[in-house]
């Protein structure tokens, strides 16, 4: 399968959640799942990543603590690009509260990202730079090589 292919996939995935409730520390299409769960689900499976163990957390954590959980997982499996070389598919961070605390699955930057927005209470389609978003310090990430 062609990269622009695993691409397509990846959005194609992420479009079959919308709409889902909101619910931290879940991963139930249609039920409940929260911005991590979300993206791991998504890119799982497309077949990007393998199945990963995202171990529970309060949903407070980045407002107390310095510690990079999200970012720390993402490393794992994906590599940093600047923000203006997202591509559909792609992933962004969001810096929110002490760390990068968010994240959003590019449909096509900066118009358009798939999340589990907290705020809305549902998995929703946005603009990069919509509502809470605006002004948040973001990190590119890509699963793909050059």
């Amino acid at each position: 399968m062609s990269v622009i292919e695993q691409r397509e996939r990846v959005v194609a995935e992420a479009r079959t959640w919308l709409a889902t409730p909101f619910h931290d520390n879940a991963a139930v299409r249609g039920a409940g799942v929260d911005c991590a769960h979300l993206v791991a689900a998504v890119y799982e499976a497309a077949g990007v990543i393998p199945p990963q163990d995202i171990e529970a957390y309060s949903p407070q954590w980045f407002l107390h603590r310095d510690a990079e959980r999200f970012l720390a997982y993402v490393e794992r499996v994906a590599r940093e690009i600047e923000p203006g070389a997202l591509q559909p598919g792609d992933l962004v961070l969001y810096r929110i509260g002490r760390a990068y605390a968010h994240g959003a699955i590019v449909v096509d930057w900066p118009g358009s990202i798939i999340h589990a927005h907290k705020l809305s209470g549902f998995v929703v389609r946005s603009s990069a730079f919509e509502m809470d978003l605006r002004d948040r310090a973001v990190r590119g990430f890509t699963f793909w090589p050059d």
